[in-house]
């Protein structure tokens, strides 16, 4: 029995160590902003709508080109 906790437990750990390393290898992406502080899509371009940035203060696509991204 101990064994299977054994390998459990290190599975575990594996998983959680490639999370991990996953997070810091992780690119940030920046917003792409004039100087009057408009945000603009990394993917199409375009303005991100306020009502967008009031919901996500951090996005950097509008909701088409983020919804393509995160599919």
């Amino acid at each position: 029995m101990t064994d299977l906790f054994d390998k459990a437990q290190e599975l575990e750990q594996r998983q959680r160590d490639q999370a991990l390393a996953n997070q810091l290898h992780r690119t940030v992406e920046k917003p792409d902003e004039d100087k009057e502080g408009i945000r603009y899509c990394l993917d199409c371009g375009i303005d991100i709508p306020q009502q967008r940035l009031e919901a996500e203060p951090n996005a950097v696509r509008c909701v088409p080109c983020q919804s393509r991204k995160e599919h």
